[in-house]
């Protein structure tokens, strides 16, 4: 099950999702003493970072880590890492703890059990926010990639996988489906018309390593929640 939320401005749409985060993390916090949040990279998310930041919730009791990242040094510009320290963990967020997947010095393939063991340190995930691509990418989880049949793979115990796309650059680490769908709550933030247009014909695609998103969407565990402007 998933629904759609389409908001006529952007400003609209990030108030709402600001408020929902902070309301999940809130709860999470209440009941369990502590909560957790996976974000995105790339441009989409980063004015949802920068309100984020200034909401007033027990941040320090909050521990943000990444749904995916490319395979680089955290100074690097490409750097999820990067992107979310520089406009997330500011402000009043800057008490959160954070959990990255770059291991310095480590081949991205050999990493893959060990960020598995560092994200199971904060399983399972609160909140994960995912985006998507105009190819229906959605974390690093990329078409017709030969690693999909193992990141599809919900007995694979491993939360996190390395891909290498054909179609982007960068050696990659990523959730697995089975670490996405661990989430108790899945966002999907897009905007565009393309956009869109590749969610609705994802919702009618049953080829799953066509349309990687269309494994997260039909999925019959866990609902997702998307959020459109």
């Amino acid at each position: 099950m998933n629904s759609l939320k389409f908001f006529s401005s952007k400003e609209q749409l990030l108030e709402e999702l600001c408020f929902h985060i902070s309301q999940i993390l809130e709860e999470g916090i209440n009941q369990n003493g502590s909560a957790s949040l996976l974000v995105s990279g790339g441009s989409t998310p980063k004015p949802l970072f920068e309100k984020l930041s200034i909401i007033d919730i027990s941040w320090e009791k909050v521990t943000i880590a990444l749904v995916d990242e490319r395979w680089v040094p955290n100074t690097n510009k490409d750097s999820n890492e990067l992107l979310v320290k520089e406009n997330l963990l500011q402000n009043k967020a800057s008490k959160a703890k954070f959990v990255g997947m770059y291991i310095e010095n480590k081949d991205v393939d050999k990493a893959q059990s060990e960020v598995s063991k560092k994200y199971k340190t904060i399983y399972p995930f609160d909140i994960v926010v995912l985006g998507m691509g105009n190819d229906s990418h959605t974390a690093s989880l990329f078409p017709n990639n030969k690693k999909l049949k193992e990141a599809y793979d919900l007995e694979n115990e491993n939360l996190c996988i390395s891909i290498t796309p054909d179609t982007a650059p960068y050696k990659r680490m990523s959730l697995t489906l089975g670490g996405i769908l661990s989430a108790k709550n899945i966002i999907l933030h897009i905007e565009g018309e393309e956009k869109l247009k590749v969610y609705e014909d994802a919702l009618k695609s049953n080829d799953i390593f066509k349309t990687p998103i269309s494994a997260v969407l039909n999925n019959k565990k866990t609902d997702v929640e998307v959020y459109h402007t």
